[in-house]
């Protein structure tokens, strides 16, 4: 899907790690929720309250999910999932543009 349809924009931008990371919250009718937004290269640790689907759109990234000892490649593209309540790092390769949508129970 290239574009969501209906949905309410928070104004506010959510700023992570002194600006290198940035992404803005789009509210859909529902009440579910997802995230666009941009990584700038570089090391982040993130923790997660809900479940979440991180879509990487463009760009490449190394991530380290909860229980793994092995980094894994994520292009544009692709995706991976993270569990609720839960932390996870990321290498970021080169600028990535990203779509997280937050999962539900």
């Amino acid at each position: 899907m290239s574009e969501f349809n209906n949905v309410t924009v928070v104004r506010e931008a959510n700023v992570y790690f002194e600006g290198k990371v940035t992404s803005r919250t789009l509210v859909f009718a529902d009440g579910t929720k997802k995230t666009l937004g941009v990584m700038l290269p570089g090391e982040y640790v993130f923790n997660t309250d809900k479940a979440e689907v991180m879509e990487i759109l463009a760009g490449a990234l190394d991530v380290l999910l909860p229980g793994k000892t092995d980094w894994q490649r994520v292009k544009g593209g692709e995706s991976f999932n993270v569990p609720a309540k839960s932390q996870f790092s990321l290498k970021v390769q080169e600028l990535a543009d990203y779509c997280c949508s937050f999962v539900e129970g």
